[in-house]
């Protein structure tokens, strides 16, 4: 049948409704107009698109599920890559399986061994030598031609600082700024380049209880991983001031026994802090700490620096009588991070407090 046919049944008349007008193309049609080529005098229906919009409406679903499944098979990452399509945003593409400011991959979050992996060659053994003798203890990495954190009492009075490496490498260091009242000191390697680094954390955020790492070298065991959590914070630590290396405190931290004086809670502890002291507010953990790690890490559970290890208690054996060390009793003390990081131009300008 003709689209254009007249379908008014024979003899049927106009009705007497009003006329309307009605707009199509670029004329009126008012109803009594004949159209060129159409019998009856009515306008052909126009020419509608065909609409597909329910089946398009459908596809960029499709599309953001597949893509969120695939994700969560890949990395475990659809909640943050759904998130940032609905913001809009381009990021997710960046992602690369580590958490950003560390090399801990995903997988191994959270577990001290990935932690250990991922920050252990970047926490060094220091070998500081002096009139008095030889001490050991820790540093942390910080910049890829070899700058490195530790305490001040590590290197005090030193007139040679050999610092090794987590591969064995060793390299001489020169002392380039100290602060025996925050009991922090700055060294750099000579000649080293492309080295592991250490992130610093943010040790506002820390809070009780949080699991930690500690990585250092006690007793010359060099890379020894311990973990524990956080038991306190903001502990006032008194520990020994003394630039001119006259005191046992940085003098000890080999073997011989001897540990690190501090005073806590108005008393001594591991011997006498001298007459030059200095406090500062610690971070307090559980974690096992023994002569040597003084200058090394405690960790957070992302692989971030939260503290520079300062301070442990370890009652003398009552065995022995003659005040040797019994090791760590689960009470150690670190500087915060943010402390450090505060603290960091002042130690780069070489200004000796």
């Amino acid at each position: 049948m003709d689209m254009t046919e007249n379908l008014r049944p024979s003899g049927a008349h106009p009705t007497d409704q009003d006329r309307t007008s009605y707009a199509y193309g670029n004329a009126a049609y008012d109803g009594s107009t004949a159209y060129d080529g159409v019998a009856g005098g009515y306008p052909p229906p126009p020419p509608y698109a065909p609409t597909n919009n329910h089946r398009r409406a459908k596809r960029p679903v499709a599309l953001l599920a597949a893509v969120a499944l695939a994700a969560a098979v890949v990395g475990g990452g659809t909640a943050t890559l759904v998130g940032q399509l609905n913001n809009g945003s381009a990021q997710a593409t960046g992602f690369t399986g580590t958490v950003q400011g560390t090399t801990v991959s995903q997988s191994s979050k959270g577990t001290v061994s990935g932690v250990a992996e991922a920050v252990s060659p970047a926490i060094v053994e220091i070998g500081a030598a002096s009139s008095a003798g030889k001490s050991t203890g820790s540093g942390v990495v910080i910049t890829e031609d070899g700058e490195i954190v530790t305490n001040n009492h590590v290197i005090s009075g030193a007139q040679q600082i050999e610092v090794t490496l987590s591969t064995g490498k060793t390299y001489t260091a020169d002392v380039v700024g100290t602060d025996p009242d925050k009991d922090l000191a700055l060294i750099k390697l000579r000649g080293a380049s492309g080295l592991k680094t250490a992130a610093l954390g943010d040790s506002s955020q820390v809070k009780v209880g949080d699991q930690v790492v500690a990585i250092g070298s006690p007793e010359g065991l060099t890379g020894t991983v311990t973990s524990g959590i956080i038991s306190a914070l903001d502990r006032d630590v008194t520990v020994a001031k003394d630039d001119s290396g006259s005191s046992d405190q940085g003098q000890g931290q080999g073997g011989g026994g001897q540990q690190w004086p501090f005073e806590f809670g108005g008393q001594q502890f591991n011997g006498d802090t001298g007459e030059k002291t200095t406090t500062y507010k610690a971070l307090q953990t559980d974690a096992s700490l023994n002569p040597g790690n003084s200058g090394g890490a405690l960790i957070n559970m992302d692989g971030e620096i939260i503290g520079i290890n300062s301070a442990m208690y370890a009652p003398s054996s009552s065995a022995a009588g003659s005040g040797s060390s019994a090791g760590s009793v689960g009470l150690g003390f670190a500087i915060p991070v943010n402390t450090l990081k505060a603290d960091l131009d002042t130690l780069r300008a070489g200004n000796n407090s």
